[in-house]
């Protein structure tokens, strides 16, 4: 459909081909006698296209037809994802240390259903050796193929070597999953509660048995008990 529609007295030529409302073809009518149906019909005339000849003009409920396009524009919004990706850099002779927690960082980012983009940098002599790269970013490829897969295979860019590892799952999913994984941990957690407060009630509500009194004895045996 043209994006700026014509309806009614706008449209200026003097005849149109026709379709009804259903999407029926009625066919070349002139204007006058389109405006006249659609005011028979309580519809509006409206040109969808422009460049035809003659132009095509449909009858159909402008109003509601607006607002239907309105509606779809809106949940479309609502269902597009914004494209993130996040960067993670690491040394080709990294230490077992500080992979694991760089690891973390990317299994977190595949979690929230973001794309990481992973950074190899070297320097000096480290650049004759790009294997190093390769080798690492295979091991880290591989550690989190669970959560995700290699978008852009590792490739050389000067002293860098990147790779791009996309989440398996979507913004959307990924958000939705994070969301019920946070109420079941608040949930087990308030559930951890209640039963420490029920154990500590029921331990003040039953004190253990009090010790019997004996009779008292006097030290001195002149004194009579």
């Amino acid at each position: 459909m043209s994006t700026e529609l014509r309806i009614n007295d706008r449209i200026r030529v003097p005849e149109v081909r026709l379709v009804g409302p259903n999407g029926e073809t009625v066919g070349i009518v002139s204007t006058g006698d389109a405006l006249r149906l659609a005011q028979e019909a309580d519809l509006d005339l409206v040109e969808i296209a422009p460049m035809g000849r003659p132009p095509v003009c449909k009858l159909m409920d402008y109003g509601k037809f607006k607002y239907e396009n309105a509606q779809k524009a809106r949940e479309a919004r609502r269902n597009q994802t914004n494209t993130v990706i996040k960067e993670m850099k690491l040394r080709p002779k990294i230490d077992s240390h500080d992979y694991e927690t760089k690891k973390g960082h990317v299994v977190r980012f595949l979690r929230q259903g973001d794309k990481v983009k992973i950074t190899i940098m070297f320097r000096g002599r480290e650049q004759h050796r790009p294997e190093l790269g390769f080798r690492l970013l295979q091991k880290l490829a591989e550690d989190v193929t669970d959560l995700g897969f290699v978008e852009s295979s590792p490739k050389q860019d000067g002293r860098n070597m990147t790779m791009v590892i996309g989440p398996h799952k979507k913004k959307s999913e990924a958000k939705a999953e994070v969301k019920a994984e946070k109420v079941e941990r608040a949930a087990a957690l308030e559930a951890e509660r209640a039963e420490e407060h029920a154990e500590r009630s029921a331990g003040r509500a039953a004190p253990g048995p009090k010790k019997a009194r004996g009779r008292s004895e006097n030290l001195d045996p002149e004194i009579e008990a």
